[in-house]
């Protein structure tokens, strides 16, 4: 594990391991509606607590600083996108698993649209430590991408040079979380149906035009 790999560690006053995932897990539940409405540096640690459910008290047992909850919020966010990616099997290495791989990854992006505007606005606010495994964190989905497509060429799908497929895994991941920061205007014309199956046919067109 490299040290830009490393977790870091979120200090608690609690031992009880499963106490700390519960108690934790509320906190950054009310926290990701507490910034989406009021922004990180206007929420307070006591708004904080608030909209989790407890104490002032009760949430300095399980954090250090405000920034332990933004980096706790990031770090859920990638858990649960990760974990879905990872749960598709790369086996023919077919056009056909890929799309269902991006309609997969476009529908996370949709059900996680105010959690990853909060986190990439406010990122910047993270320990470099924090900073560093969060971006990480985005390596390794494109690198999720990046073995599907060289799965592809592999099964003679697609030819692409590594190069390429680094470039093409970027852009799609790019081209996702677009949904996310532009969901506010892209709506008006496009359902998310509508836009994932434009995004599909758009990149599975430019990574043909290697060939």
């Amino acid at each position: 594990m490299t040290e830009r790999d490393k977790r870091p560690q979120v200090q608690s006053t609690v031992k009880d391991e499963n106490l700390i995932a519960i108690r934790r897990e509320q906190m950054i539940e009310g926290a990701i509606k507490l910034f989406r409405e009021k922004g990180f540096h206007r929420a307070t640690t006591r708004e904080i607590a608030k909209a989790a459910g407890f104490s002032i008290g009760t949430l300095y047992e399980y954090i250090r600083t405000k920034e332990d909850v933004l980096y706790l919020v990031c770090d859920s966010i990638y858990h649960h996108a990760m974990e879905r990616l990872s749960s598709y099997e790369i086996k023919a290495g077919t056009i056909e698993e890929l799309k269902e791989m991006i309609r997969e990854y476009f529908l996370q992006i949709d059900s996680m649209v105010d959690e990853l505007t909060i986190m990439y606005q406010e990122t910047k606010s993270l320990s470099k430590e924090a900073q560093r495994y969060v971006f990480s964190k985005e390596f390794e989905m494109v690198g999720t991408f990046e073995r599907l497509l060289q799965r592809c060429v592999q099964s003679g799908e697609i030819t692409m040079t590594d190069k390429q497929i680094h470039l093409a895994a970027n852009n799609l991941v790019v081209s996702g979380q677009s949904w996310a920061f532009r969901k506010w205007a892209l709506h008006r014309q496009h359902s998310i149906d509508e836009f994932i199956e434009m995004q599909i046919t758009l990149f599975i067109s430019g990574i043909k035009g290697f060939e």
